[in-house]
């Protein structure tokens, strides 16, 4: 059962990500239970994830957000073991590097970055590039199998039934996204900061995607980061 303050704020983290979901990432916490979450990565382009999406949950301590949570993917990915909690650096694996400010869109930010990543951890697997997207093709039909999911996503799942894939990407669209001037220095900036607080590249890793995403949502504001 959550604690108290465990219920106010993931009430308030969901109001937020409700206003503000982050790119590629939609979280909802199960009706019966608001200390397990359900989350949908949809695979951004340029990555052999595009076009995927992939179900997981992030599973809260009653005493969050002192403490960090279990993360697990329950849809075949080719990167993760399925439905095996997953080691990084804001899961329940590393205690002593958990941040009670991060949020849920914080970790699953992160667990996006990882994903993209090639680096190993408990919890992940090795497969070649075409299995992945061999997955990622097959991984909207997969979560029409999945009750949780269609349930608790179920304006997914009406659309995953008439679903159909894209047409494919030219050379151009397929290149990966690249930062502009302000966003590399940024992500050096982070990196920086991340070697010397001894997180090295797993943290490095997510810092960089929270940067960009921070850099992407203060530009569509039309705002200046401070």
């Amino acid at each position: 059962m959550a604690s108290k303050q465990a219920y106010k704020r993931l009430t308030k983290e969901y109001k937020q990500i409700q206003e503000n979901p982050p790119p590629y990432i939609l979280c909802r916490p199960s009706e019966e239970n608001i200390l397990e979450w359900h989350y949908v990565i949809t695979g951004p382009p340029g990555t052999p994830y595009e076009n995927g999406q992939y179900h997981g949950l992030v599973i809260f301590p009653s005493d969050y957000p002192f403490r960090p949570p279990a993360i697990k993917m329950l849809t075949p990915s080719g990167r993760f073991q399925v439905n095996t909690r997953i080691c990084l650096s804001m899961s329940d694996f590393h205690e002593d590097t958990w941040n009670p400010s991060w949020s849920v869109a914080t970790i699953v930010t992160g667990l996006l970055s990882f994903m993209t990543s090639e680096e190993q951890t408990t919890g992940s697997v090795v497969t070649s590039e075409r299995t992945r997207r061999q997955l990622a093709l097959k991984s909207r039909e997969y979560n029409l199998g999945d009750p949780r999911f269609v349930e608790i996503f179920a304006d997914l799942a009406q659309e995953n039934r008439t679903y159909k894939e894209p047409e494919p990407a030219t050379p151009e669209q397929a290149k990966p996204a690249i930062l502009d001037p302000e966003d590399q220095i940024r992500a050096k900036q982070i990196k920086a900061q991340s070697e010397q607080s001894g997180h090295g590249e797993n943290g490095w890793g997510i810092y960089v995607l929270l940067a960009v995403v921070l850099g992407v949502v203060i530009k569509m504001a039309g705002g200046t980061p401070r």
